[in-house]
């Protein structure tokens, strides 16, 4: 078994919180200029709980085999505590979405990193033309 893969979610979750925060953050940095303010308000949308369950909703359907049994490893791990102002369904798959993006990160595909952080992008802005 991949060594990665056997990581807890929670651990890949750890560092895919890190890595996701980062990849957003230079995605909308790479937009053009911008206020720090104004990128804050737009990263917010996809990095709070809410925000990344809806991300790992829509990118589920362009995911290999192995990244769709990481989101679900990550949806199913229980942390110790959820946040008072977290919604369970959403903070799950906030850290099943983490822990790919983790896992990602640790096998080192930056490849498939940029991959979906540009396809969450397009899903996520179509998705609100609705």
């Amino acid at each position: 078994m991949d060594p990665v893969a056997g990581l807890s979610p929670l651990v890949l979750a750890y560092i895919g919180d890190a890595v996701y925060e980062l990849m957003i953050r230079t995605h909308l940095v790479r937009q053009g200029p911008a206020r720090p303010e104004q990128l804050h308000r737009q990263a917010v949308r996809y990095v709070r709980a809410a925000g990344q369950a809806r991300v790992a909703t829509l990118l589920e359907g362009h995911l290999t085999a192995v990244e769709k049994d990481i989101l679900r490893r990550g949806r199913n791990a229980r942390p110790g505590h959820l946040p008072r102002s977290a919604v369970p369904e959403e903070y799950h798959a906030s850290t099943a979405l983490e822990g790919l993006f983790g896992f990602l990160y640790l096998k080192g595909d930056w490849e498939r990193l940029e991959e979906l952080t540009q396809l969450l992008f397009v899903k996520c802005e179509v998705g609100s033309e609705r």
